[in-house]
């Protein structure tokens, strides 16, 4: 589970992108959700190619949990600490 950031200290867009890109897994459309979002982080240098990749195969399939998926192919470390979940 993803640790929440300091709202406020994130601001207005970045809250809404981090929300997103937390997406629940199984919910309509949320493979999607989490793709745009994390060509948002991508897009600011705040997550690599490669995690961008991961979150693109999964968008189409939202029960889909990208995470081990990036520590499975050794990409992302700093997303996955970012993410709570780097173990």
């Amino acid at each position: 589970m993803a640790r929440e950031p300091d709202i406020a200290a994130l601001g207005e867009e970045a809250a809404l992108q981090w929300s997103l890109v937390n997406t629940p897994l199984g919910e309509d459309w949320s493979g999607r959700a989490r793709y745009a979002a994390a060509m948002w982080f991508y897009r600011r240098g705040e997550m690599d190619a490669g995690t961008l990749e991961v979150y693109r195969i999964c968008s189409r399939l939202d029960r889909q949990d990208p995470l081990p998926i990036i520590r499975d192919r050794g990409v992302g470390k700093e997303w996955l600490e970012r993410m709570g979940s780097a173990s």
